[in-house]
């Protein structure tokens, strides 16, 4: 049975690019009150990029929180709750990978990060039938693209070369639905 909880009151904390932090008093089913911690996100959206060859996309790029660099797949947060995720899914791609391309993105997942203390979704699509155009890197982004073949993206993430979550439910899930299904 699902129980019950219901928020009685909001402080916004902080408010930053990324997200608002919240404190809330919230009424547990038993009637008692607790205060709830709450990261309030936008949203989303990465992208599995497949070339023609089957290779997929991946970008290098240094992550300050974990004080080293990552391979990951294509990703960024939407620029406000309006925007449509598969819209931010075609800006990321390009502007991290200098890829396009002009046919539908195809869903793949939704993942909610971390379901404790945030409520970020992440919407994941697949990107076929790849154009080369040009990287349009924020500022701050210093990005290394590099394409793998799935079997060596597998790999990396059962040797813990690949930690990102995103990165990983993605590349088993597309593992998953496209490749495993027609072996």
């Amino acid at each position: 049975m699902i129980r019950k909880f219901r928020q009685l009151s909001r402080e916004v904390v902080d408010t930053n690019v990324i997200f608002q932090y919240c404190k809330d008093q919230v009424e547990l089913p038993d009637g008692k009150v607790e205060e709830y911690i709450a990261c309030i996100h936008k949203g989303a959206s990465a992208v599995v990029p497949v070339l023609p060859d089957g290779r997929i996309l991946m970008v290098h790029q240094y992550r300050y929180a974990i004080s080293r660099e990552t391979i990951e797949i294509p990703a960024g947060g939407r620029d406000g709750v309006e925007e449509p995720f598969e819209t931010a899914a075609r800006r990321e791609l390009e502007e991290e990978t200098g890829y396009t391309t002009d046919s539908p993105l195809e869903h793949l997942i939704t993942i909610a990060t971390a379901i404790a203390y945030c409520n970020e979704i992440i919407e994941v699509y697949v990107a076929k039938d790849l154009r080369r155009t040009s990287q349009h890197l924020d500022p701050d982004e210093f990005i290394d693209v590099e394409a793998f073949e799935i079997n060596d993206l597998l790999e990396m993430i059962y040797a813990g070369k690949i930690q990102d979550s995103k990165t990983i439910a993605s590349i088993m899930s597309y593992y998953g639905k496209y490749i495993a299904q027609k072996q």
